[in-house]
């Protein structure tokens, strides 16, 4: 394959490269979200095992799992194609 062949063949397919970067880029991000949401979820359980637990510390924990199950299901939506029913 000469220099032209290679650029014309480059030139058919960058959004594919795109399409393809941005999803590894968006499934990176989702697994990342469920580890920081599995971490909080471990520190709600520590903090009610306590005997004297603190409710405003666990509530705000509690409350970012939420914000983060939210922000894993935008981007699963991302990832999952619009299927016209």
């Amino acid at each position: 394959m000469n220099d032209d062949e290679i650029e014309t063949a480059t030139a058919a397919r960058p959004d594919e490269w795109t399409e393809s970067a941005s999803e590894t880029v968006v499934r990176a991000r989702v697994a990342s979200l469920r580890q920081e949401h599995q971490d909080l979820d471990a520190a709600v359980r520590a903090l009610e095992d306590q005997a004297r637990a603190d409710q405003l510390q666990i509530a705000r924990l509690k409350k970012k799992k939420l914000i983060l199950r939210d922000q894993i299901a935008q981007l699963e939506d991302r990832l999952t194609p619009d299927i016209i029913a």
